[in-house]
């Protein structure tokens, strides 16, 4: 009589974490069908996303940071809002305000901008210092307090704050100890030839189509929160987290590690730079499918999280030299494991 084997009971962890992965690499598939040509930024919005951190995107105007958040929020579970930064924004614009109600003699808070899971500051170096705080606290602290009352904001808030590095006359520039609390600092360039030409088929293509395509099935909150438990799962060896370290510390003692590295930096990365590298890391490790981080993944973070916590001496500044001048000189000389 022929036996029949019958199937291996499946493993409901292994079983969800496949499902996780499919259906992050499903939102990358359609955030990247929209956005040609920065498949970086598209990573890094995930990653972030999955770090539990916040964005600044720099580069010059037309290069999609705008559509990338908004494609992002389609394919998310949550709701969306865009706020223009510009001189005259006052913090309540962003916060919120009391207002008064005659009837009754009380004032009732009035939720601002602030209060959605995602939210786009655009141009935020355009508007003053005070406005900038007022992101900036909230970022950290993940709440927003108006006179006595505070307000916690949503559990799933990320932030993507986009400035212009051509045009500088009228703006603000961000202080480099608030830049601290981004997570990472993106630099976004223009497209190749073969990338301008499927932009332009792909522009015509949509004012071709009649109606708006269907918005397709939308990653849960849940999902994300799942995620971002599995990258702290993910095995770092030892070694890596050596080299973690060494990373940082040689922004603050690089002497100990190049004579040549010595004149450079004025100030180098806080703790903050550790923590974002041991995140984005290990997300970048699980959106590429391994349960493992190695130190590639800490080499392919490393410029953005380390471009706006490192701060150059004047005389390297002089001789026209960038952080991210710096930074590779750093990964050529600090040995990996």
């Amino acid at each position: 009589m022929d036996q029949t084997l019958s199937d291996p009971p499946s493993d409901p962890q292994s079983d969800q974490a496949h499902a996780l992965a499919a259906e992050f690499a499903a939102l990358r598939d359609r955030v990247g069908r929209v956005i040609l040509g920065q498949a970086n930024l598209v990573e890094r919005l995930l990653i972030a996303l999955l770090a539990d951190g916040h964005l600044l995107v720099e580069g010059a105007p037309g290069l999609a940071k705008t559509t990338a958040i908004k494609q992002l929020a389609l394919g998310l579970e949550g709701d969306f809002h865009r706020i223009q930064f510009t001189p005259d924004l006052l913090p309540a614009d962003l916060t919120g305000t009391e207002i008064y109600r005659p009837n009754d003699g009380t004032f009732r808070f009035d939720r601002g901008p602030i209060f959605h899971n995602l939210l786009l500051a655009d141009e935020v170096n355009r508007a003053p210092a005070k406005v900038q705080s007022a992101l900036l606290e909230a970022m950290g602290e993940r709440q927003v307090t108006v006179g006595r009352e505070t307000y916690p904001l949503p559990r799933l808030f990320l932030v993507m704050a986009t400035q212009n590095p051509i045009e500088q006359e009228g703006t603000y520039p961000l202080p480099e100890a608030q830049l601290d609390r981004f997570l990472m600092h993106v630099r976004v360039d223009y497209p190749d030839g073969a990338t301008e030409r499927a932009i332009l088929h792909l522009n015509r293509d949509e004012a071709l189509r009649e109606g708006p395509e269907a918005a397709g099935v939308r990653l849960s909150q849940a999902s994300i929160f799942a995620a971002r438990r599995a990258i702290f799962g993910l095995y770092m060896a030892p070694e890596v987290e050596d080299y973690l370290v060494h990373l940082v510390m040689a922004t603050r003692r690089p002497l100990e590690y190049a004579a040549d590295l010595g004149g450079w930096l004025r100030f180098g990365a806080s703790p903050r730079a550790t923590l974002a590298l041991d995140r984005c890391s290990r997300a970048r490790a699980w959106l590429g499918g391994r349960d493992y981080v190695s130190p590639e993944d800490l080499q392919s973070v490393a410029p953005d999280v380390l471009r706006h916590r490192v701060l150059l001496s004047y005389e390297a500044e002089a001789e026209g030299k960038h952080p991210d001048d710096f930074i590779a000189a750093l990964l050529a000389r600090v040995p990996a494991p």
